[in-house]
């Protein structure tokens, strides 16, 4: 009787890093590579939060994933950022495939083969995967499926389902309407935009749209000519869909337009049909407090699942966290001048040695404000979400622009965060969806906005891990709310300081 693939692949493994000791330790190797052997040889799916980043072209953790989709003697999809893609056809597969005596085929293309005999393995990236399963679920075959960074894939899925209405899309009715026709058109139109000039600035230029605007585009569904207009269509069958929709429009006021979108308030149900077609494992980050990762697998639509959480080396992944406690609240008129003053005396510190530095501020106004402030004084070296830097530079920026471009910057030896990266209740999109999670009587809090903001801040300061440098929170939060235990436990390991004494200088 041949061996499981589970005791194959954690022989082998084990072997592969007593030889090799150029490969990056790591102390969850062999347990995540049984993990994803035994997903493979059951069909069962399987969470796994690494604690490692996972949008690093470098994944130390891939090695678990690889060998497992190497040995299995079947085929296997390996949904895999784009940006990772060169380093494991042209690097690491080939050198496994060396390593293990394994000739497995590669498949690249868009669409996977649909070939009986067909035992390799196809590489795409995890949206345009996702993309198929969500429009031509067809056209893609049903093989075992490792999704590595599935950190994004309620949002992604989120982007995908939403169909937006530009300015030149009205525009593009105007032909095939009659002069009737285009006058109706052309009234409501005017007519949703005079009311969405009346709703009070947001910083979000982006508005809800209330039932009677609804409504109002509502009786613009009888005179479409769906076929010519595809687009069109598309909004249409949501509009009119009996599942709850999400429908906004963001405005350019000096441009005096405005842009529709719609899409699902809930994801779940679109993607839960997904994850019966095929066994599926989830490698990410870390999307959930618990290693159940209940509030995950709910946006998901996933049900009970073999669900794991590794803890990160205290030895080698630990980061140095300092929080002032005596920071007025970020809701409070003091909190810019308090902010704006610990991050000068942080930056005071710095001046005898300069090294690279993130100021890391979600609020556009205040991060205009602080860079203002901090350019005034410390000149060229402030710069503001740009990606052309030295180690001398302070970066100021938001959190999708670190997040993007970290991996091309260099690593940090202070991160410094002014507010914890909560959804804010003033962007009426996030507003919207806590509505919904209220009318389902959700905790929306724990569900949503929480493991939310605990994702992005994960994300972001995982290069202070390498570092073992300083992260410095200026959101008192932390300390005066019952979720800030959670949120350090999320943080862990780390070291609280209460003095940032920057032991790099």
């Amino acid at each position: 009787m041949s061996k499981p693939i589970e005791v194959t692949t954690h022989t082998i493994l084990r072997q592969l890093l007593r030889h090799h000791p150029e490969i990056v330790d790591w102390n969850h190797y062999l347990t995540m590579a049984r993990l994803v052997a035994r997903a493979l040889r059951m069909s069962k799916s399987a969470l796994i939060q690494t604690g490692v980043a996972t949008h690093r072209r470098d994944g130390k953790y891939r090695l678990s994933y690889l060998i497992p989709a190497l040995l299995w003697d079947e085929a296997v999809t390996i949904a895999i950022p784009a940006s990772c893609h060169a380093q494991l056809l042209d690097t690491e597969l080939p050198r496994l495939q060396q390593w293990l005596g394994t000739n497995k085929q590669i498949y690249t293309d868009r669409l996977p083969p649909h070939r009986s005999d067909f035992t390799g393995i196809w590489i795409t990236d995890p949206k345009s995967w996702l993309n198929l399963h969500l429009h031509a679920p067809q056209s893609i075959g049903n093989y075992p499926t490792i999704i590595d960074r599935a950190d994004d894939l309620e949002s992604w899925a989120q982007e995908l389902l939403t169909v937006t209405l530009s300015p030149e899309d009205w525009y593009s009715l105007r032909p095939s309407q009659s002069s009737q026709q285009w006058a109706t058109i052309l009234d409501v139109k005017i007519r949703l935009l005079e009311t969405l000039w009346q709703r009070p600035f947001n910083p979000y230029n982006c508005y809800v749209l209330d039932p009677l605007d609804r409504a109002l585009l509502a009786s613009l569904s009888d005179i479409f000519i769906p076929k010519l207009h595809p687009n069109w269509h598309k909004f249409y069958q949501q509009l009119l869909s009996p599942t709850e929709r999400l429908v906004w429009a963001t405005i350019d006021r000096q441009a005096g337009t405005f842009t529709l979108a719609i899409s699902p308030i809930d994801v779940a149900a679109e993607l839960a049909p997904i994850w019966t077609r095929q066994s599926t494992v989830f490698v990410t980050s870390a999307v959930d407090i618990t290693a159940e990762a209940s509030g995950y697998r709910q946006e998901l639509g996933l049900d009970e699942i073999t669900s794991v959480k590794f803890s990160l080396d205290r030895q080698t992944e630990l980061f140095q966290l300092y929080i002032p406690r005596w920071m007025p609240m970020p809701n409070t008129q003091k909190f810019q001048s308090s902010l704006v003053a610990e991050i000068q005396q942080l930056l005071h510190l710095l001046d005898r040695r300069p090294q690279f530095t993130v100021i890391l501020i979600g609020d556009t106004p205040l991060q205009s404000q602080v860079a203002a402030i901090l350019a005034a004084e410390w000149g060229t070296r402030i710069q503001v979400e740009q990606t052309n830097l030295n180690e001398t530079n302070i970066l100021i920026t938001g959190w999708d622009f670190w997040q993007e471009h970290q991996d091309d910057l260099p690593t940090p030896q202070l991160t410094i965060v002014a507010t914890l990266p909560i959804p804010s209740l003033e962007d009426p999109l996030v507003a919207a969806k806590v509505s919904f999670y209220k009318q389902q009587k959700q905790d929306w809090f724990r569900l949503y906005l929480l493991p939310t903001g605990l994702r992005i801040l994960h994300r972001a300061i995982e290069p202070m891990r390498s570092s073992q440098g300083i992260v410095a929170i200026f959101d008192s939060r932390i300390d005066r709310r019952s979720y800030g235990k959670q949120i350090l436990a999320t943080l862990s390991p780390i070291a609280r300081i209460n003095y940032p004494d920057l032991p790099f200088l």
